[in-house]
């Protein structure tokens, strides 16, 4: 297989490596720059199980919580926008959007947003 496909066969396992997981078990940005074998692949892929740490609804909500500034359980829903577009592997809005659409309940006439259907649903994903 090439290397190039290393993200795109773990993603297809149900595992969520980041880009710099990805290149650090030998996963190539360029087609045809490295071949492996399924014998090669298979601790990739132990390695990449072991290591995954995508957080818990616990872990999410703590960091929610950071944001709820009326301590009510909302936060503004374009606050929460600029943190999954500006920290961790970047988004491009495109790619954000639809995924704020499936998780997130609407915005209240102020711009708030109950976060905790949202990290339920995103934690139900990973």
């Amino acid at each position: 297989m090439d290397a190039f496909y290393i993200g795109d066969c773990l993603r297809a396992l149900n595992l969520n490596p980041t880009l710099a997981v990805i290149e650090k078990v030998g996963g190539k940005e360029k087609k045809k720059e490295k071949m492996i074998k399924v014998d090669d692949f298979m601790p990739i892929f132990a390695q990449v199980k072991k290591d995954k740490d995508a957080g818990s609804f616990e872990d999410f909500m703590e960091v929610l919580k950071l944001y709820d500034k009326s301590e009510n359980g909302t936060m503004m829903y374009a606050e929460l926008e600029h943190i999954l577009l500006s920290l961790g592997e970047r988004l491009e809005k495109t790619e954000l959007e639809p995924i704020l659409k499936e998780c997130c309940d609407p915005e209240d006439e102020d711009g708030f947003i109950p976060y905790e259907p949202f990290a339920k649903k995103i934690t139900t994903l990973l």
